[in-house]
């Protein structure tokens, strides 16, 4: 899979209604099981249905498949083998027989709060199935085996065909993400507004967002082969970013007076300009894969970063500079360092490593 390549506007339309397309996808799958169930005369031809339904039912990126592929056959086989062995031990004594589906049932309930909880369930509901037969009717328990194993495979067949790729969802989630973000920080710094707005409940939001996207981490790392400590560093500096900015949003509404001063300050006014510049700049860059903006903007950013310094400096020097003037100098810098190593790690991810700039 290329990393760089552009989200096209099918993929885009897709990911953003993903729980209707796999609604489809699940729904589709149902109708030509259905049907060749019935072609077929496939015996307790219900099966299928059932674990077609319960195997397609979590969705799942690519970066998955394969796991859950391995997951679900031996989970399918074990249930099926220890329903086996659950009837021919009712033959001979009943209690035996319970005996045997306690103990594999404590060993699904035991797995199914580990690492392995899918494969777990499936043991649970295999033997459940094979065992519903009747006492030594092996007949129907291997027709009953065979139907779940096939509704396993038709399930993994029907996953693998067009399968949602996690990377790519955490392509799309990270540049909205950005995009959400640049326009809070826009409406707040505006100099046309002079009153602060009240925006604290989608800065919350922002932040929920960027936490939920740690659970694509896992498989869009197995996808891209990125290792995942990139990924995390990328969560936790967004994270960051967001903290930096309520606190700096704090800071230039702190009193009018250092509004004033503020509002009035041409650095930082170029500053601002230069971060929304940067936040776009990345957001558009994970939607069209092309690192090559944010190349072009990494110099603008160690360029602003240094003026920011001498101002700080120029500040710390003067005996009365009000908190809230320096507070919000001092995390401008913080921010644009942020966002230096955000574009460079952004640009690790789409496999363009960012030109070391020279101090």
């Amino acid at each position: 899979m290329r990393l760089d390549r552009q989200i096209s506007s099918f993929e885009n339309i897709i990911y953003q209604n993903y729980r209707i397309a796999h609604g489809l996808r699940i729904g589709l799958a149902f109708v030509l099981t259905f049907l060749i169930i019935r072609l077929l005369a496939i015996p307790e031809g219900t099966w299928p249905l059932i674990t077609l339904v319960v195997v397609m039912g979590p969705i799942s990126f690519w970066g998955n498949v394969l796991q859950r592929a391995v997951q679900r056959i031996i989970g399918t086989f074990f249930g099926a083998a220890s329903g086996l062995i659950a009837l021919r031990l009712e033959l001979y004594s009943l209690p035996l027989m319970l005996l045997w589906c306690g103990i594999v049932m404590f060993i699904c309930g035991y797995l199914t709060l580990g690492k392995r909880p899918y494969m777990a369930l499936l043991i649970g509901i295999t033997l459940a199935v094979v065992c519903g037969a009747g006492a030594g009717d092996m007949f129907t328990a291997l027709w009953r085996s065979g139907d779940v194993i096939i509704g396993s495979l038709l399930a993994l067949l029907f996953t693998s065909i067009y399968p949602q790729r996690a990377f790519i969802h955490w392509r799309m989630q990270m540049s909205g993400n950005l995009t959400a973000l640049s326009k809070i920080y826009a409406a707040y710094v505006s100099p046309n507004v002079i009153e602060r707005p009240r925006l604290d409940g989608r800065l919350k939001k922002l932040l929920t967002d960027v936490v939920k996207m740690g659970t694509l981490v896992a498989p869009a790392s197995k996808e891209s082969a990125i290792p995942k400590e990139v990924f995390d560093k990328i969560q936790n500096l967004c994270r960051n970013i967001v903290c930096v900015l309520e606190l700096q949003i704090d800071a230039w509404w702190a009193s009018r007076e250092s509004h004033f001063i503020l509002l009035n300050a041409t650095t930082l006014r170029s500053t601002q300009m230069v971060t929304l510049r940067t936040l776009l700049t990345l957001s558009e860059a994970l939607r069209q894969g092309n690192p090559a903006p944010i190349v072009a903007n990494s110099s603008e950013l160690d360029t602003i970063a240094a003026e920011l310094k001498q101002l700080l400096d120029l500040a710390s020097q003067r005996e009365q500079v009000e908190a809230p003037i320096f507070g919000y100098v001092w995390l401008s810098m913080k921010l644009t360092r942020q966002l230096e190593q955000l574009a460079r790690l952004l640009c690790l991810a789409l496999r363009k490593p960012l030109p070391v700039q020279e101090d």
